[in-house]
């Protein structure tokens, strides 16, 4: 990526690692991935404005903060991971201000994007994932794997690195499962996730022992600590709100 003196890419160099892997599969953004992969500054910019998904959170969150610009990397990093600057901000506030943004979009398949799902609500990718997308309604209908499958890959998981050779890592991490109709999580298991896809890497110096984020299964970004505790506690709860909702569906 390509910036001028002075330009503080952190935020569009976030974003661009986290976004790569469902632009570039065709499920979000502009139908070019080269932006995201060796676009400038601008063209990065240029290309998170026609992610549908994540942008409204991006503008949510720069007015609720105050950070003026929706590409600040403390902005990006709050949205993939949760914690940090969007983690104080009250989830319902920030909800309402979001269906005002995504509601009038939508159409009947997005009928569910009603004041009922406040209380789901969360300034992250996670309540995307889970709640704002259709995916978790279509589970308890007998044909489980599908959904499943797509809300195990949109969310951003996290694992250690045990190996890895030029193209791709092996992975602990922990999947998504249901089992008696809720979604929790499995036990740690080896996985083989990508660290490089048609000559892009996000992380191309990744090593044994890293703790990784991982999305649409490939490596995204090497994550601290924190990062990771934050990831986790957004992804339980959301769990939890979401397991609350099929609950009380399954009982109507």
């Amino acid at each position: 990526m390509t910036a001028t003196a002075g330009t503080d890419t952190r935020g569009t160099q976030l974003f661009a690692r986290y976004a790569f892997a469902p632009n570039a599969l065709g499920y979000c953004g502009p139908p070019d991935a080269a932006a995201l992969r060796r676009g400038s500054d601008a063209d990065v910019r240029a290309a998170a404005r026609r992610f549908s998904g994540a942008w409204p959170y991006l503008q949510v969150l720069s007015r609720m903060t105050g950070i003026e610009d929706p590409m600040d990397h403390r902005l990006v990093e709050s949205y993939w991971l949760g914690g940090g600057v969007g983690a104080d901000l009250d989830p319902q506030e920030f909800g309402t201000e979001l269906l005002a943004v995504i509601g009038p979009q939508a159409g009947h398949y997005w009928a569910h994007l009603s004041p009922e799902l406040l209380r789901e609500a969360a300034g992250n990718h996670c309540f995307h994932v889970f709640g704002v997308y259709p995916w978790s309604r279509l589970l308890g209908t007998g044909h489980d794997d599908q959904p499943l499958h797509v809300l195990d890959s949109c969310r951003i998981s996290w694992g250690t690195v045990l190996s890895r050779d030029e193209g791709d890592a092996q992975v602990r991490s922990r999947q998504l499962e249901i089992r008696s109709g809720m979604l929790t999580m499995s036990a740690p298991a080896v996985t083989r996730v990508s660290v490089r896809v048609d000559g892009y890497s996000a992380v191309p110096d990744l090593a044994v022992g890293d703790e990784v984020a991982v999305h649409w299964g490939q490596v995204c970004d090497r994550l601290e600590p924190r990062q990771v505790r934050a990831l986790e506690a957004g992804t339980v709860r959301q769990l939890r709100v979401t397991n609350q909702r099929l609950g009380e569906e399954r009982s109507r």
